[in-house]
């Protein structure tokens, strides 16, 4: 005759224990039981990101930034602060991505900067910056021209702020390329519209005394 299961957690029919509920993990494992950890790096490299997405994802960052400022600064500090782990990783996974023979890190400020200005930009923006210049008045600073920021692009910046440079968060992921090749630096965001590029901004690098020294000692050598 046909006999009904027990449901979980009742009696067991002559054993007198309840049936053990099998353990649910918090995780949910696709079918193939592979995660996004598994996947190759290689896969994603072509792939690109719906810019409606980075707009609504990009505007939900300011505005957790946003909270407990103090002013223009102390929310710029924190989108720098955002972008700069971005950077860190970004440069292990552009350097992976690299040709074998060709995978190094920058040893120089002007192989980093080319680097920075041709792979990081196009990896990011899908296209190279507007230009690279030295300061004619201190030879510790560079600037990375921008000419329309898509970072700048979706968000609307009120009056009262109109100071604000929300390319402070591409700011920091330049900051952490530099940290993570060991060429400390300073980078700032600056806006400095003209009347063809009203959204152009200039990306100040300012690197720590140690780095000129050595880049001085190298040069020697």
């Amino acid at each position: 005759m046909f006999q009904q299961p027990q449901q979980q957690g009742s009696q067991g029919a002559g054993s007198g224990g309840a049936v053990q509920r099998p353990s649910v993990s918090g995780l949910r494992y696709p079918s193939n039981r592979k995660t996004i950890y598994d996947r190759n790096l290689n896969r994603s490299k072509t792939t690109e990101l719906s810019r409606a997405s980075f707009a609504y994802l990009f505007g939900e960052m300011i505005s957790y930034a946003q909270r407990r400022v103090t002013g223009i600064q102390d929310l710029e500090k924190r989108l720098n602060n955002q972008g700069y782990p971005i950077g860190l990783r970004l440069l292990d996974l552009l350097l992976y991505r690299e040709p074998a023979r060709t995978t190094q890190r920058p040893t120089a400020i002007l192989a980093l900067l080319q680097f920075i200005t041709t792979t990081v930009w196009r990896h990011l923006f899908g296209r190279q910056a507007d230009a690279l210049e030295r300061s004619k008045d201190n030879e510790d600073e560079y600037m990375i021209s921008d000419n329309e920021p898509m970072v700048n692009q979706y968000i609307s910046v009120p009056k009262e702020m109109s100071q604000l440079n929300c390319a402070a968060f591409v700011a920091g992921i330049v900051e952490g390329v530099c940290d993570g090749t060991a060429f400390m630096a300073r980078v700032t965001a600056h806006s400095v519209g003209t009347d063809m590029w009203p959204a152009k901004t200039v990306f100040l690098i300012k690197f720590l005394p140690e780095v000129m020294e050595r880049e001085a000692f190298l040069l020697k050598s």
